[in-house]
């Protein structure tokens, strides 16, 4: 079975960017587009609907929204198959329960008015840290979203924590046509005593180095197994989240992972909050099932 991509959409033109960004990525890896509208007014109004031949304001509403979103995609691609359907439930639960079968779920970075917009992006935090699929909130300019600088970014951390966003950045890349950046932060620690410098080196190169053989370790399967994506390798010393942010800025997406341990969500990282927050491109957050320690 094909698993569809799922967007979700509240009326907001952040909501009809995410359709547009997910229509194109429909298109790319050949899947249908699930359109999905979630609202509570069924819940509670469902009885009452029942017994009048009325269509009630806010399923007028539901359907104008759905509407519009289907239409802004049919307009970006018409070859893509695409579905709609107005959940009753609250926006999270609903797009949490979407992603269990779903290829990956997108969403705006923003909704309508400013308390729906906080709302959304608390619903945008929650799918990232909680959902069983790739989550990607579409965030930035057009120039980023258009997907016209040929570049993904994939924030590397270990093996046990990478493995999946980096499979997804090389999917990307390899779909797009398009260069593949992978890169790895680092810092001294503060306080830890160093070897004397004539006999271990510069501290900083060391750190370096093994920034430098990590990258060479997590990159060697996937650069085999797809050996037409060019990979830039990146590793910087400092804050790991002013470094993606700054990459966000010239990328068409930033792919981090998110860590599951034995099927439970962990907390978002500085990284993946920042991000969400203030990246100037797509971000896809990746979960990552990592066996406990």
């Amino acid at each position: 079975m094909t698993l569809p991509l799922v967007v979700g959409v509240d009326g907001s033109e952040a909501g009809l960017w995410a359709a547009e960004w997910a229509t194109d990525e429909a298109a790319l890896h050949g899947l249908p587009l699930r359109i999905v509208h979630a609202c509570l007014w069924e819940h509670y109004e469902g009885p009452v609907l029942a017994q009048s031949t009325e269509v009630p304001a806010e399923h007028a509403l539901a359907l104008d929204i759905v509407g519009r979103a289907a239409e802004r995609a049919r307009q970006r691609n018409p070859d893509v198959k695409i579905t709609v359907d107005i959940v009753p439930d609250d926006a999270e639960a609903a797009l949490l329960r979407e992603a269990c079968l779903a290829a990956a779920v997108v969403t705006g970075c923003r909704g309508r008015g400013p308390i729906t917009g906080a709302l959304m992006g608390s619903v945008s935090r929650s799918l990232a840290t909680h959902a069983s699929s790739p989550v990607v909130v579409v965030r930035g300019t057009a120039h980023n979203r258009e997907g016209v600088n040929g570049r993904i970014v994939v924030g590397v951390g270990d093996a046990a924590t990478s493995t999946a966003a980096i499979t997804f950045a090389f999917r990307e890349a390899e779909e797009r046509h398009c260069a593949l950046d992978a890169v790895r932060a680092w810092r001294r620690p503060a306080h830890k005593p160093l070897a004397h410098p004539l006999l271990a080196g510069h501290p900083a190169h060391h750190h370096e180095d093994q920034a430098s053989a990590l990258l060479d370790d997590v990159l060697r399967t996937p650069e085999r197994e797809h050996p037409d994506v060019p990979v830039h390798r990146v590793t910087a010393e400092g804050p790991a989240h002013h470094l993606f942010l700054a990459l966000s800025a010239t990328a068409d997406l930033l792919v981090l992972g998110a860590p599951r341990r034995h099927g439970l969500a962990l907390p978002l990282g500085r990284v993946a909050h920042a991000a969400l927050q203030h990246a100037d491109c797509p971000v896809a957050v990746v979960p990552q099932r990592e066996a406990a320690s």
